[in-house]
Formats: C-alpha cells, sequence, structure tokens
C-alpha cells in the first residue's frame, strides 16, 4: 500500500526521488494556503506588507550568513544583491553613484516581491472586464491596438521589467486573443496552478521547448504572439548591445517575424505610482518594411526590440529585475560576467552623480 503511494506522488509530481516529490507538494500546499490568506485582504494591504518583505530580503542579503540562525540562512542569497549591482554598475554607472545604485536595488527587491507574493497571484481575482480601468491605464496604445485588432498576427515582446503577467492578462481582458510563451516550472503541480488560472481569464500558455512549430500556427490563425524578450540565449545566440554589453538573444523572435511578415510590438506595464497602478504602454513597433531594407534584417530586428526595451528600462530601473543573469553566456573572447562589476566599473569617490529616479515603485 505504501508502495502503491508512494508511486502516485513520485508520478504526479515527476519528482525523481520521494524526497523531492515531498517537497513539491508542501511547497504547492504553501502557496495555495498563502493564496487563501492574501485573499482575505485587500490588494493594497498585501503589496505593503509584500514591500516590507522585500526590504526584508535585501536586508538579509546585506548581512554574512554565519550571523544569522540557521532557519534565515536559506532566505540569505548573498549573491543575489551581489549579482543585482554587479548587473547595475556596468548598466548604469555612468548616470548614478553608489548609493543610488544600491537604493535602484533595494526597490528592485522590494517591486519583485510585491509582483511574485501579491500581485501574481491576486491578479486573476482584481483584473476583469469591469475592473481593470481601475488599476491600469492605457498609455500611448491607439497605433499597437491597432495592430492587434487587424487580426493578422503579431508578436508581442516584453522583459523582466514591470509587471509582464499583468501586461498581458490585461490585454486578454481587453478581448484580444493572446498567446504566451512561457518556460514550464520546475514544480508540475504549481505549474498546473499557474496555467488553469491564466487560461480562466483568457490567456493561453504555451512552453517554450518546440514552441517554433505551434508558433507559427498561432501566428497563422492571426493571434498575438507573446515572449519575454530579456532572456539569456546562451552560447548559440545573438550578442547584441544591451545597456553598453553585449548580451545573448534569442534568434527565434526575429525569425519568426521574417518569416511570417508580422509586426513586432515592444511594449510593458509598469508601476506608476505606489500600490497596484500601472501603466500600460508601447514603446516600439517594429513593421516589416523597417527590416527589409536591411542589410542584416535578423540583428536589426533583435537590436531594435532589444534596445527599446532598455529604453523604457531607463525611465524605471527599479522595476528591472537585476538579479536576472541576462549577462550570463560572453562571446567569444570576453571572460565571464560576475567580476565586471565589482571591481571594473565601481565609480572613483567624489564623481557628480545624476538624480534619483524621478518615479518610484
Amino acid at each position: 500500500m505504501f508502495a502503491l503511494l508512494t508511486n502516485r506522488l513520485i508520478a504526479a509530481t515527476e519528482a525523481p526521488s520521494l524526497g523531492i516529490a515531498v517537497g513539491r507538494v508542501a511547497l504547492y500546499v504553501a502557496v495555495r494556503l498563502w493564496v487563501l490568506v492574501i485573499s482575505c485582504f485587500p490588494i493594497e494591504v498585501n503589496l505593503c506588507t509584500a514591500r516590507l518583505l522585500g526590504r526584508f530580503w535585501w536586508l538579509l542579503t546585506c548581512l554574512p550568513e554565519d550571523r544569522l540562525p540557521r532557519f534565515l540562512r536559506w532566505l540569505s542569497r548573498r549573491r543575489d544583491r551581489v549579482r543585482a549591482l554587479d548587473n547595475l554598475r556596468p548598466a548604469l554607472g555612468s548616470c548614478y553613484s553608489e548609493q543610488q545604485l544600491r537604493r535602484i536595488a533595494r526597490r528592485s527587491f522590494e517591486h519583485w516581491a510585491q509582483v511574485y507574493l501579491v500581485e501574481l497571484a491576486m491578479t486573476p481575482r482584481v483584473i476583469n472586464e469591469w475592473s481593470w480601468s481601475r488599476y491600469v491605464e492605457l498609455d500611448r496604445l491607439g497605433p499597437a491596438l491597432r495592430v492587434l485588432l487587424r487580426r493578422g498576427g503579431t508578436i508581442l515582446l516584453t522583459g523582466h521589467f514591470g509587471n509582464f503577467e499583468l501586461l498581458g492578462y490585461t490585454i486578454c481582458r481587453l478581448g484580444i486573443p493572446l498567446t504566451a510563451v512561457m518556460r514550464p516550472l520546475d514544480n508540475p503541480l504549481l505549474n498546473r496552478y499557474l496555467v488553469s488560472s491564466r487560461a480562466a481569464g483568457g490567456l493561453t500558455l504555451l512552453y517554450k521547448k518546440g514552441v517554433t512549430a505551434i508558433a507559427g500556427e498561432c501566428i497563422d490563425r492571426g493571434e498575438g504572439l507573446s515572449f519575454i524578450a530579456d532572456q539569456d540565449a546562451g552560447r548559440r545566440g545573438l550578442f547584441v548591445d544591451f545597456f553598453g554589453r553585449k548580451a545573448s538573444t534569442y534568434k527565434s523572435i526575429g525569425l519568426l517575424a521574417m518569416q511570417k511578415r508580422v509586426p513586432i510590438v515592444v511594449g510593458y506595464a509598469a508601476r506608476a505610482r505606489r500600490g497596484f497602478r500601472y501603466r500600460m504602454a508601447v514603446e516600439r513597433i517594429i513593421h516589416p518594411g523597417e527590416w527589409e531594407e536591411q542589410a542584416d534584417p535578423l540583428y536589426w530586428i533583435t537590436q531594435t526590440f532589444t534596445r527599446a526595451l532598455e529604453d523604457a528600462i531607463r525611465r524605471w530601473p527599479e522595476q528591472y529585475l537585476w538579479v536576472h543573469r541576462r549577462w550570463k553566456h560572453r562571446p567569444k573572447g570576453e571572460t565571464p560576467e560576475s567580476p565586471v562589476g565589482r571591481e571594473q566599473t565601481r565609480r572613483a569617490p567624489g564623481r557628480r552623480s545624476a538624480p534619483a529616479p524621478a518615479q518610484q515603485p
């Protein structure tokens, strides 16, 4: 009997061992309990709590692990703070002082704690056909909506910036069919929960593996196909400039646009003010006629949408996921990413700094 239950548990969680299976079940139960608890409170109250937890996370990463109680050491991922600052210094070190960069990194921790702990869970409950306008402000969306409504197929791109989930979910609530490409979660129980909750709002999720064949079918049906475009594509990716450094980027987005001759819309949902208040805007629309005149269309497309993402991030740098390993792989002949920020790009004392970001999360 025990062996039968064990086998069923391992099969349901797709785990290689019983210990991992139990861990995945425990994590799933914890997430569902967390969602149940925060559903009892207004979203603004939950966001205040999450922001404090994000600041607590930042403070923990500032402390050596040997000074923390054992039960807190698993939270003290010091490498997250180191990586965020290592990414920030070469990207924005010429515009901000070291103190300002640390403040941006801390606010990034707070912002993403709110996104992951509260907004991802509560968005399906809060955003619907009648309530979305209370929380989302549409800005410069006219040309993009005309592209989407013509139903000729469109590629939509965003990054690990603002709230990418809210962006796709709101588009679906506006009545525009959209398929979002995602990497499935390691925990299949959580993955099924995520997929079902998004499907209830009209958002279709498509797994990244094997996406090439299905993506073309979505475009042929006249639907929108959404990608998070700032993923590291490994050594075989196309290296383009992103904040002054070469970043490996997937070729498939540009190749699909060229093959199907469909426009690319680069957009975002950025937190406009404290709380659950977002501005949804389009940064750039790339039309087929633009790249057909270029000597290297694939490189031009990839560099253009990457630059558009960078322009949006520069306005709200505290809303970018700086712990993301965007510069993980380097072109041949370059050194790995980690030593760059700490040693080579630290600002010199007394150097004049730029003003702090105008908008804060």
